[in-house]
């Protein structure tokens, strides 16, 4: 058996090991104080997602900001496969499809926030309020749980890691039918 394709006559795009794709989307509401106002953007989360979202407490008291020491102040859910790239296209919307380079980071993760959750399409419940939202989008590429696994953990090689350029190229390639581009 002789192999005839080499790194030099295969494009990036013929390698299944190249693809790059979606690991994971965590939505994050930091409502900056505990009780009910908390309890209410959970709700939020979990209308939009389908899913129970986590409450993040505060690691110290801020005084100035009326925040103790492990109290419920914000809460996340993380959100994998179709439905990610469905609620992540719902918040590029907001955003017109259009995001900073500096919203990317230089290992080729990227996210973005929005004002408000009504514009998500979420019916405005006078009880719950107006929430910000934050949308961070995890990147992967094929054998990255090579360095993430229990045993005989290995290192991703330099090649096989997702860059900032890579990645905005790939995010303005999967949008391109929403006119999506990055901007300066």
């Amino acid at each position: 058996f002789f192999c005839t394709t080499t790194r030099a006559n295969m494009a990036d795009g013929d390698n299944v090991m190249r693809e790059m794709k979606i690991e994971k989307l965590v939505l994050n509401i930091s409502a900056g104080e505990s009780g009910d106002r908390v309890t209410r953007a959970a709700k939020v989360l979990q209308q939009l997602t389908d899913q129970e979202p986590v409450f993040s407490r505060a690691r110290y008291t801020v005084r100035s900001f009326g925040i103790r020491r492990n109290e419920k102040i914000a809460c996340h859910v993380t959100v994998r496969g179709d439905k990610a790239k469905e609620i992540i296209s719902k918040g590029l919307a907001v955003k017109e499809f259009e995001l900073k380079r500096r919203n990317f980071s230089g290992n080729g993760n990227w996210g973005f926030g929005i004002s408000e959750h009504i514009d998500l399409g979420i019916k405005y419940d006078p009880n719950a309020g107006i929430y910000g939202m934050d949308f961070y989008v995890v990147m992967k590429r094929a054998g990255d749980r090579v360095s993430k696994r229990k045993l005989r953990v290995g290192k991703v090689g330099q090649r096989q890691r997702i860059g900032k350029e890579e990645s905005i190229a790939w995010f303005e390639k999967v949008w391109n039918e929403d006119f999506a581009k990055v901007l300066n």
